[in-house]
């Protein structure tokens, strides 16, 4: 029972401490080759969700396929922006740009090769979505997809501009 407690009160800690994230500071390129900082990604003051997949991921491109649909109403209601973040490795790597272009996708896509920041931020399984508040604070979490969880999302980046 203590060595439960121990464990238990060691997880809230951990989940705590991950609530008070902001966004470390890795350089990544996005698709069209340009360094980002992304310790310095800002939406002047509204949230930012960054969504971490892969081009071989079905729930990731699912998710982010249904987000697209609705992604204009959200920016315009909340002024949320959202960044992808490609974990597709070198060798696919060039396969990205052309997957966000034959979907349409309107976000900005960031490519972390050697997965810096996926690691950074406890990234093990994707889709894994992490929405942070206008100053740049972790809010709320998410890793898998099903279809309608993109609205349990919606509900916490308008819980952040009322």
């Amino acid at each position: 029972m203590k060595k439960f407690l121990t464990v238990a009160i060691a997880m809230l800690v951990m989940s705590f401490a991950a609530l008070q994230a902001q966004i470390p500071s890795f350089q990544l390129k996005d698709i069209n080759g340009k360094t980002v900082d992304t310790a310095k990604l800002s939406n002047d003051g509204k949230p930012i969700i960054i969504s971490f997949f892969a081009t071989w991921c079905h729930p990731c491109l699912r998710e982010l396929s249904n987000i697209s649909e609705v992604y204009e109403d959200w920016q315009d209601e909340t002024g949320v922006k959202l960044i992808a973040v490609s974990i597709d490795q070198a060798q696919n790597v060039n396969k990205v740009k052309p997957l966000v272009d034959s979907k349409g996708f309107e976000y900005e896509v960031l490519l972390d090769v050697n997965s810096d920041l996926a690691r950074s931020l406890g990234v093990q399984n994707i889709p894994h979505v992490f929405l942070f508040d206008g100053t740049g604070k972790l809010v709320y979490n998410h890793i898998g997809y099903k279809d309608g969880d993109e609205n349990t999302l919606y509900k916490h980046v308008k819980e952040l501009v009322k």
